[in-house]
């Protein structure tokens, strides 16, 4: 189908881009165009403005900021994907990363993105549940900050007010004694999750010291897996410890049933990929 029509203008700042909102009720921001396209092409959004923020430099690029990286949320997955702050300090983001979509669509789409549409389906915002990263946002009053845990509200659904633009995620690095891993389960290649988990483990003296575990469309928002996580600190960094914690992975969860999988179904992958992340962030496989 084709869009309905809609004025367009391109940005330089994040500013620029706060102004453009505010000259319309009915406006959208546009970064790699890879989520808002197709929702427009299908007429499930019509909004009078499009904002182009692809041209936002402040809003580009990897930095390193004391004990935490800074990407600038109209930063490709590409770019992220190949960039060394991310492979040293976040490990996590870049295998998430690798699952998205394919090369072309990596290159096109962005990081901020990603997770400003929060689709439960979506494989970054996990990883921003894992690192506690924290967002910032711009509006007509300034920059605001909020943290990953209060960001995501509902399903596609943030704390981003209509006349807010997300500006960059800050990620704390995971230092020595942390593996991480992403288990992603699909029906195909290049497809949206029907389950994911993201897993960051610490291991001290042989044992699980911390655990940190994000759910990937087990609800309406991404999910950490308290239940698991709790049953993992302290715990012996074993493949029967693990499978045993794992069995409490989708306690709290509320997964949907839809054409791709059951919600009894979606539980019990969360249990197994959730095994699976634990024990190779763990080194165990």
């Amino acid at each position: 189908m084709i869009p309905a029509k809609f004025d367009y203008v391109r940005v330089t700042t994040a500013a620029d881009a706060v102004a453009a909102l505010g000259t319309s009720e009915d406006a959208k921001i546009l970064g790699g165009g890879q989520s808002l396209i197709p929702i427009l092409r299908l007429r499930l959004a019509a909004p009078e403005l499009i904002v182009d923020v692809s041209g936002c430099s402040e809003m580009t690029g990897v930095s390193e900021d004391g004990d935490a990286i800074v990407i600038g949320a109209a930063t490709t997955h590409h770019d992220v994907l190949n960039n060394p702050l991310v492979r040293e300090h976040a490990p996590l983001l870049a295998q998430a990363t690798a699952t998205v979509a394919d090369p072309q669509v990596r290159h096109r789409g962005t990081f901020g993105g990603a997770i400003a549409h929060a689709d439960p389906a979506g494989d970054l915002p996990g990883v921003t549940l894992v690192h506690g990263a924290t967002m910032t946002i711009a509006g007509p009053g300034g920059t605001r900050e909020v943290a990953a845990s209060d960001f995501f509200v509902d399903y596609l659904t943030t704390t981003l007010a209509e006349d807010e633009v997300l500006v960059s995620v800050r990620l704390p690095k995971l230092g020595a004694g942390w593996g991480t891993h992403y288990e992603k389960f699909n029906r195909v290649a290049q497809a949206w999750s029907i389950v994911g988990v993201a897993a960051a483990v610490r291991r001290e003296s042989g044992s699980i010291a911390e655990a940190r575990i994000a759910l990937t469309n087990m609800g309406p928002t991404h999910l950490r897996a308290a239940a698991t996580e709790a049953a993992l600190a302290g715990s012996a960094a074993s493949a029967e410890a693990i499978t045993a914690a794992a069995a409490s992975a989708a306690e709290g969860t509320n997964p949907t049933s839809d054409l791709n999988a059951q919600a009894d179904y979606r539980a019990e992958l969360a249990r197994v990929l959730t095994g699976r992340a634990v024990a190779k962030a763990a080194g165990l496989s």
